[in-house]
């Protein structure tokens, strides 16, 4: 008897046990295809932000949402639709507006103008007006020609206007003719083109439409598609900076969603284009004029002082403070203030070279004709920027292999020509 109840009793134990590694074992299966399931890409796409319009029975956004859905995607998840921004609010107006068209019974605008966004960012369009980003963009390549007398008095207010150093980009752009320039000057230069309602510039050109994302345009990326090439690579002169390595590999980690005006070094530990000419950071505060902290007038043949340069420099500075010491400054601005001079007198003697052909009348009166005007041009245009701007960004192969070298070359190029034309034809 004592051994039969034995056996019974082992008998249960074994079952109970058994079933005990059952049930842990389902737990835990569930437990790891839950977590699986988390790292899907479907999971990951439930963080976005939420769709505004889900619900919405706006006639925009019902009508659009099948003739143009890839707009009320983007548009559905930005802070202007969470903000109950209405499609109607940018894009209609009376129809006597200039530019509007008739659409469904109303009269829009296909692309609202600067004009659409002041009545809400009045301050960031008005620093945007003051800045190169308008119309000394589209005087660069379109000249003052046609421009109204309010323009004109405003394109003379603004530091590059009144400098405006430079017309031979005119004439370049002239050459290339329009069929050519509409994929070439215009695409960048544009974004301070004037509008038929009487506004200056493009505010798509920076804020992409429709989702006017806050990381979209605090990435270098954005600024990437006009400030790149040969004559102000500064894309290129980033990616190999401290800063630049900084956030080709840490940048995935920084705050790129931050309340505007609230950055610190918690959510930027480096610096971005954004950053340093834009964002409100350290006793900085944010603003739309992109020469608001620069000193120079580095796109000029000779670079000078901005007008206001020393207050220019401070509110620089005060963002560079966040992460260096004043010493640190005070050294590199020192230090570069003397390499842009150091360009400024290649370009100088450019000017000497050229001088006595120019005295002389040896040199034809239309521009851009001869291989000389070419080597004359490169030499400030391309390569003296791209050393001033490889300074200052701290890009030293653009200052010395892409800059300087290329700048000596040219200086020897056009001596040679020089010379071969003050000595007049050969002989048969």
């Amino acid at each position: 008897m004592g051994e039969a109840k034995s056996a019974g009793d082992w008998q249960t134990w074994r079952v109970l046990i058994i079933g005990l590694l059952v049930v842990a074992a389902l737990i835990g299966g569930a437990l790891i295809a839950r977590a699986l399931v988390a790292s899907t890409p479907a999971a990951e796409e439930s963080g976005r932000p939420a769709d505004a319009l889900a619900q919405s029975a706006d006639e925009c956004v019902v009508c659009h949402r099948s003739a143009t859905p890839g707009i009320i995607e983007q548009y559905a998840i930005s802070t202007m639709a969470a903000a109950e921004v209405r499609c109607t609010d940018c894009h209609q107006v009376e129809a006597d507006y200039p530019g509007a068209v008739e659409h469904e019974g109303v009269y829009v605008l296909g692309s609202p103008t600067t004009a659409k966004c002041q009545r809400c960012h009045s301050a960031e369009v008005a620093q945007f007006y003051s800045s190169r980003h308008s119309l000394p963009a589209y005087v660069a390549y379109a000249g003052t020609q046609g421009l109204s007398p309010e323009h004109l008095a405003m394109y003379a207010a603004i530091p590059e206007g009144s400098f405006a150093p430079d017309k031979s980009r005119n004439a370049l752009f002239a050459i290339e003719g329009p069929e050519l320039t509409e994929f070439a000057c215009e695409t960048c230069h544009s974004v301070g083109d004037p509008a038929v309602d009487g506004s200056v510039g493009q505010c798509q050109k920076c804020h992409l439409r429709h989702t006017f994302s806050l990381e979209q345009v605090r990435k270098p990326e954005t600024c990437n598609a006009c400030h790149i090439g040969p004559d102000h690579p500064q894309w290129e002169i980033y990616q190999e900076s401290p800063h630049g390595i900084a956030y080709m590999t840490m940048g995935h980690t920084w705050n790129w969603q931050a309340e505007a005006g609230t950055l610190t070094v918690e959510d930027f530990p480096a610096a971005t284009c954004a950053l340093c000419h834009f964002s409100g950071f350290g006793a900085s505060g944010t603003t739309h004029d992109v020469g608001d902290r620069l000193t120079w007038y580095l796109f000029a043949p000779i670079s000078e002082r901005r007008p206001g340069w020393q207050d220019n420099m401070v509110r620089m500075q005060n963002v560079c403070r966040a992460c260096h010491n004043q010493n640190f400054i005070a050294d590199f601005y020192q230090a570069a203030d003397q390499a842009t001079l150091a360009v400024n007198d290649y370009v100088i003697e450019s000017d000497r070279i050229m001088k006595p052909l120019k005295d002389r009348g040896l040199l034809t009166t239309e521009p851009f004709d001869e291989p000389i005007d070419y080597t004359y041009f490169e030499l400030w245009h391309h390569w003296g920027r791209t050393a001033k701007f490889g300074v200052w960004m701290q890009g030293p192969d653009y200052t010395q292999w892409h800059g300087v070298y290329e700048v000596l070359s040219d200086l020897a190029e056009l001596k040679a020509m020089a010379a071969e034309k003050l000595a007049g034809p050969r002989e048969p």
